[in-house]
């Protein structure tokens, strides 16, 4: 995405014939790097991003308004007192830098002042800066004071442009006369992509493929590509680099792969689907990626936090059974308690041990038998009796606990299940409230105003031969799913394997096995055994699934069930 100077100096263009006039009606923030300026233009509403992240900083219309900030951050607030209500006067790129300046009209009951919002669009070092008459009144990125080697970006010091870097500007022709001529002199063959990556490391504001496509277009010009060094091209290269860069019209060109915009360009290109608007192309691409990479984050994250669980789980009912596999030796005191009690009679006072027949053998061989030297062998078959009724008492309560710990992880395998085949942040909504519920993620702070009332995220729905398939997307929506089924719809579910719940809604009308079938594919495809071959799913009336009182979510019992062996299909549309 070559979000570079040449690029930055159309899309201010284009934002200065949509934006000049219009007023900021609200500002939120999302998050540390994002900011949204809600602006009235006299004819409609639109939505201006600025975004400081390190890697999509933009400046750029936006079809969607990021979620505010449960509070807003200070910064925010600064915005909103100072420019709140402000008129856009004109929007414009700093030189040929990678730094756009708006310019707004501010007035107030007391005051009218025009100030600037300086947003420097530099990788890893982007910010915005809000500046009046040259002093900073805030920043969305500040410096500490002990930190010399910077420049001060805090309230009340003058505002300093970045240090520019070791390169060109496009319009030195003849700095890049010398340069160009150096670098030939030092190389016996050269190719487009050498030059072109030449370009890119000593002239400030290009992207790689901007430089590309410099090369290109003056190659063309030329015809042959050892001509454009030579002033018979009538404008050789340092000078053909400029012209490029200030004359060569907006013409927004995007890449698409499976209708997903892949990369951005100000310009024509090869393979490349033309659009009407820069902003459109730069939006749609941004938003994409960064909704991609959250959702793969989110995930990530969500699934850490489930394993970390199982692992705690895990370790507790092996503690449990390590337990109840010790319990397991109550017979073996009872009997060595009868067996003392039987033999007293033979048991000399003060033996460590003795050898008696054991009847309860049936080979009836001889056991040794442990003592305690200084208790008479009476007290010393008490011993293995209480010994035995500790070991059965403990026996019979830890059964249900080890039951209990099984079915606990049988539950987070189901939630780590739902994360797995989540396929988009809705998936994941729902399941980040489930794990609050388990109380493994914190709910999050609420908005001042309280919480937005939230639409229930919809099920997953299929058509096959006239029947309607819903297909929950986690436990909590596999509960709700079975609640709004009929009597007569069929449930479907895989058997031995944790899965969404899919329902055959039959309208009181026959279903064929076909449909049975298809609901069956989709089930064992939203299931963690959608890599094996085959998996057996289980499918009954709904009326025959019933919901444990108290049990966990997504848990059910069934009855009057048939299975179907299947192959996982995912059918999607």
């Amino acid at each position: 995405m070559p979000q570079d100077a040449f690029h930055i100096r159309r899309l201010t263009a284009e934002l200065n014939s949509f934006l000049v006039g219009g007023k900021i009606n609200r500002i939120s923030q999302a998050n540390k790097d994002d900011l949204t300026f809600i602006i009235y233009t006299g004819k409609t509403t639109v939505k201006l991003l600025l975004s400081a992240n390190a890697s999509g900083a933009r400046v750029c219309l936006s079809s969607i308004e990021k979620e505010p900030a449960p509070i807003a951050p200070n910064f925010c607030m600064l915005l909103r007192k100072h420019l709140l209500g402000a008129e856009i006067l004109e929007i414009r790129q700093h030189e040929f830098e990678r730094i756009v300046e708006i310019d707004l009209h501010c007035v107030t009951d007391f005051s009218e002042s025009k100030r600037t919002l300086h947003c420097e669009l530099m990788g890893k070092y982007s910010n915005v800066v809000l500046t009046e008459n040259g002093v900073i009144l805030g920043a969305l990125k500040t410096t500490a004071l002990e930190d010399s080697s910077k420049r001060v970006l805090l309230s009340g010091a003058k505002y300093l442009y970045p240090a520019p870097q070791d390169k060109l500007s496009p319009f030195d022709g003849a700095g890049m006369r010398s340069r160009l001529e150096n670098y030939l002199s030092l190389r016996e063959e050269i190719d487009e992509e050498n030059l072109a990556v030449f370009l890119f490391e000593n002239v400030a504001g290009l992207a790689l493929s901007t430089a590309r496509e410099i090369v290109k277009r003056a190659v063309v010009k030329a015809g042959n590509l050892s001509l454009i060094f030579s002033p018979a091209f009538g404008a050789p290269l340092w000078d053909f680099i400029g012209d490029f860069c200030l004359n060569e019209p907006c013409n927004p060109h995007v890449k698409q792969e499976n209708g997903v915009y892949t990369d951005f360009f100000a310009f024509e290109v090869s393979g490349g689907i033309k659009i009407p608007s820069l902003c459109v192309a730069e939006d749609e691409f941004y938003t994409r990626r960064e909704r991609k990479k959250g959702f793969e984050d989110k995930k990530r994250k969500l699934e850490n936090t489930v394993r970390g669980l199982k692992k705690k789980q895990t370790k507790k009912l092996q503690d449990t059974l390590e337990r109840l596999k010790e319990s397991e030796k109550a017979e073996e005191y009872k009997i060595k308690g009868e067996l003392l009690t039987a033999n007293l009679y033979r048991i000399e006072k003060g033996s460590p041990f003795v050898e008696l027949e054991n009847w309860y053998s049936p080979d009836g061989e001889r056991i040794k038998i442990a003592l305690d030297a200084t208790l008479p062998p009476s007290k010393n078959a008490q011993r293995y009796f209480k010994t035995y009724n500790k070991h059965k008492r403990a026996k019979e309560f830890l059964t249900p606990i080890a039951e209990r710990e099984r079915a606990e992880i049988s539950y987070t395998d189901s939630v780590f299940t739902a994360i797995s085949l989540a396929e988009s942040n809705e998936d994941l909504k729902e399941i980040e409230t489930e794990m609050m519920e388990m109380g493994l993620l914190r709910a999050p702070k609420e908005r001042a105003g309280g919480k937005k009332k939230e639409e229930p995220i919809p099920f997953r729905e299929y058509e096959h031969d006239g029947f309607q398939i819903f297909v929950g997307r986690n436990n909590l929506q596999n509960d709700r799913l079975v609640r709004a089924a009929a009597a007569e719809d069929i449930w479907l579910h895989t058997q031995k394997y944790h899965s969404s719940h899919v329902i055959i809604s039959s309208q009181g009308r026959q279903v064929r096995d076909e449909t049975i079938l298809y609901a069956a594919e989709i089930c064992a495809y939203y299931s963690d055994g959608r890599e094996s071959d085959k998996i057996p799913v289980d499918y009954c009336l709904k009326k025959y699934v019933k919901k444990p009182s108290k049990s966990k979510a997504g848990f059910v019992t069934y009855t009057d069930y048939k299975t179907i062996l299947v192959k996982p299909n995912a059918h999607k549309n």
